[in-house]
């Protein structure tokens, strides 16, 4: 993997020179990993005109979850007296040939950016941006690989969940359940708070579990994710509990479900971020659910949940084969309930079969 991220690297590189940095610091966790193959706590990762290097604050574990640091990086375990590795990456960047040095102000506090400037009063510093943010949108074979591993994990997970005994369990008891059997199945943790939500407070996005109880003729939505080396994908179901749905649940599901549909089929190269979110959300505004619904239909995964590209109205950008998204419509009736239908799919050419979906549990109405 040596030389996957040298050439990340070496990509951000070459777009730092073109604004005449000669050095790059990175500090944002996600960003590093990318980077650096790893992101022990308070690492950052300097990029010099002689040599990159990964400055940690203590000696990483080693551990394959935190991930492995890349063999051409100079690793740098800073002594307890160094302080802010940030500060130490600009005192090493000061002694370097390095006349510029690119920052992700969006990252650092004002603290940070003062102390950085105040050991290197002589460098130029320049805001690097969302830089690597943007080069971390599409993904490589591998990195996908992740995610399809992810997905399964989850897949599993959901699987499982629909087989055991439901009716009398709290929201709380059933979101830990699925936690502990996604690590079951080999995920390193959940990809963000696992949500059960039942009854009422089924559809609401972000819903936390409660102690509400599962009870006859609820809705009951789930939305949860692995994390498996790092990379983290996304779904969300609901089901009736009972035999029969009530017509009304029928309805609402059949509604969500089309949109999602519409929403899926429209992740295809070159296609706009705010094409996709209008293909899933005209049909729900039709149905007079408009006013209520969230302000996107989707985002993209990878090393975090919810980074780009945003599937939104006002999103600007197309997207581009091997992106991977979410496309995650919902209703939610208040005191009522509602419906969430979320799935990982990565955008692929329509010569390689459209795109991929990566979270194939069942979206049939199941009455569990």
């Amino acid at each position: 993997m040596s030389e996957v991220f040298g050439a990340r690297r070496g990509r951000l590189r070459d777009r730092c020179a073109v604004t005449g940095s000669a050095a790059v610091l990175i500090s944002r966790p996600a960003n590093v990993r990318y980077l650096a193959g790893t992101s022990p706590p308070g690492a950052v990762l300097l990029l010099g005109p002689d040599e990159d290097a990964l400055l940690c604050p203590r000696t990483p574990t080693g551990d394959p979850v935190d991930g492995r640091p890349d063999e051409e990086l100079r690793l740098t375990v800073l002594p307890a007296s160094a302080g802010d590795p940030v500060v130490a990456a600009a005192e090493l960047a000061r002694g370097s040939s390095a006349d510029a040095l690119a920052v992700e102000e969006h990252h650092l506090t004002v603290a940070r950016y003062r102390a950085l400037q105040s050991v290197a009063p002589h460098l130029r510093i320049t805001d690097l941006g969302l830089a690597v943010e943007q080069q971390r949108i599409v993904k490589d074979e591998d990195e996908i690989a992740c995610l399809r591993i992810a997905a399964e994990i989850t897949d599993q997970a959901v699987g499982e969940l629909l087989e055991s005994i439901l009716v009398g369990r709290t929201e709380r008891h059933l979101a830990l359940e699925l936690e502990r059997r996604l690590v079951d199945h080999g995920a390193d943790g959940p990809a963000f708070p696992t949500s059960v939500a039942t009854g009422p407070n089924s559809g609401r996005p972000g819903h936390r579990p409660s102690d509400r109880r599962v009870e006859e003729g609820d809705f009951l939505s789930v939305c949860l994710g692995a994390n498996y080396r790092g990379y983290r994908c996304e779904i969300g179901r609901t089901f009736v509990i009972g035999t029969t749905p009530a017509d009304w649940q029928v309805e609402l599901y059949d509604l969500v479900f089309a949109a999602q549909r519409a929403g899926r089929e429209a992740l295809l190269p070159g296609t706009a971020y705010r094409e996709v979110d209008h293909a899933a959300r005209h049909i729900l505004d039709a149905a007079g659910h408009g006013e209520d619904l969230e302000p996107r239909t989707g985002h993209g995964v990878g090393l975090e949940i919810g980074e780009d590209p945003q599937l939104a109205p006002a999103a600007m950008g197309k997207l581009d084969a091997c992106v991977p998204v979410t496309v995650e419509p919902g209703v939610h009736l208040p005191g009522r309930g509602g419906v969430r239908i979320d799935d990982t799919l990565v955008v692929r050419q329509e010569a390689d079969g459209g795109p991929e979906l990566l979270t194939i549990t069942t979206k049939e109405l199941l009455a569990l």
